[in-house]
């Protein structure tokens, strides 16, 4: 047991010596936003490069606006962007989230 003179209120501190273990894992978050924005850009492009908007649909007979063929392509391309995303970062976590590392680490409790 040490003293702690810093403070006040004398704090008395225990400090216990140990390993933790540590491992690199991606952030999903980040993958999933990536992925939607991916999905977005594709179907950017793939509305503007493909004009079905020239033609009325055979099946419905109506005639769609590119805002709205965009949206649709929207609707497939955004959660495949999403699922290609999460689908890459699983991969990373098995292959270099097996990598871990011990590190020396002190636990400390602050007794009042």
């Amino acid at each position: 047991m040490s003293t702690n003179a810093d403070s006040p209120d004398q704090l008395v501190t225990e400090q216990v010596p140990g390993t933790v273990t540590v491992r690199r894992s991606p952030r999903y978050g980040v993958f999933a936003g990536v992925g939607a924005a991916f999905g977005i850009l594709l179907a950017m492009v793939l509305s503007t490069a493909f004009d079905g908007t020239s033609h009325a649909s055979p099946f419905t007979e109506v005639e769609y606006s590119l805002s709205q063929t965009f949206g649709f392509i929207l609707l497939w391309c955004v959660p495949a962007g999403i699922l290609l995303a999460m689908i890459v970062a699983l991969v990373l976590e098995w292959t270099i989230g097996r990598r871990t590392r011990q590190i020396a680490a002190v636990h400390e409790t602050v007794i009042d």
